[in-house]
């Protein structure tokens, strides 16, 4: 049988509307009476509903969280750090996996509308979601354009790019490779490809860029692809997009016995905790993970209680290289 306000009021005797004031932090109230009402809300195993204030203007401090899967490191110690974080800020989160699922995530924003979160961080890549534009609801962005008004939340993504290849370039390499992922969304994640195509420019040098969608490619595939490149493509280092794609090009190097870094020099991009306990001689440009999700957080509370606040279209967080053996 579900446990009712009433009974928590007969249980801590006093009337509903007191735990209704308690529950809703409203009102002029003795700590002692406060205390009597959460002492029997917890004896009682009393869980408030949050939908039900919403309903009545109150804030359910509920937290949508849209990112395309934990299973990869960066994202799985991104989402643990913001779960973390909105927790210490009195919010509790929803999390959606979108699994590159334009239908999957629009699914998701519904529900979370439907359930009045207070609002939403949004960081998978799919594409035409026009939900973005019309939501009611505070929302910021993780390294994606939704929006003109959403803020957008990522690391310098052209200077990563940039500092990746010189690090190459000052290693000796001229016949410098870019394994890249889909270039279709409007991502600043783009700027890795700019980045690295500048400093090519400005030695003289061919840009020798690979693209593989990982989202509409098996691993399999991928594999092969990546063979296909390393056998017949003169390259003598890669820098890989991601730090995910970089294993698996230094997996396939040792099959192939194709030696790192004396053969072809390897760096990749992410510098999660996992890689770096895991993986650490993989030379990697490191992205500010503690930070984006306190930024991330920090914006989406100011834009919850104070909406008018103007506020920037893109926060940009310094990377920084580090120098592993794989060059």
């Amino acid at each position: 049988m579900a446990i009712k306000l009433t009974d928590v009021a007969k249980k801590a005797g006093v009337s509903p509307t007191t735990v209704s004031r308690v529950i809703n932090n409203y009102g002029s109230l003795s700590q002692k009476t406060i205390d009597k009402v959460h002492a029997a809300m917890e004896e009682l195993n009393y869980q408030p509903n949050s939908l039900a204030r919403s309903l009545q203007g109150k804030n359910t401090q509920l937290i949508g969280v849209i990112f395309p899967t934990v299973s990869n490191p960066f994202f799985g110690e991104l989402v643990d750090k913001l779960e973390t974080t909105l927790f210490e800020q009195g919010y509790k989160t929803i999390l959606c996996n979108s699994a590159n699922n334009k239908e999957k995530e629009r699914a998701y924003i519904n529900m979370l509308a439907a359930n009045r979160v207070d609002g939403i961080i949004a960081g998978a890549h799919n594409l035409g979601i026009k939900e973005y534009e019309n939501i009611a609801l505070p929302i910021v962005s993780f390294d994606r354009y939704l929006s003109e008004n959403i803020p957008i939340i990522g690391s310098d993504n052209f200077r990563g790019g940039y500092l990746a290849t010189e690090n190459l370039y000052l290693r000796g390499c001229r016949k410098i490779g870019i394994l890249t992922g889909s270039l279709k969304s409007d991502s600043p994640t783009n700027g890795r490809l700019e980045g690295y195509e500048k400093l090519l420019q400005e030695k003289g040098l061919e840009p020798r860029i690979f693209t593989i969608d990982s989202r509409a490619s098996s691993m399999a595939l991928k594999t092969l692809e990546i063979k296909r490149i390393l056998e017949k493509e003169e390259l003598d280092s890669l820098f890989c997009t991601d730090d995910l794609t970089a294993m698996l090009v230094y997996n396939i190097c040792q099959e192939m016995q194709i030696s790192i870094p004396e053969d072809l020099k390897l760096i990749g991009y992410d510098g999660t905790k996992f890689i770096q306990n895991y993986f650490p001689q993989l030379s990697t440009i490191a992205q500010p993970i503690s930070d984006f999700a306190d930024l991330l957080v920090d914006l989406l509370i100011q834009r919850i209680t104070a909406p008018d606040k103007q506020m920037e279209k893109h926060y940009v967080l310094p990377v920084k290289l580090i120098q592993g053996r794989t060059t």
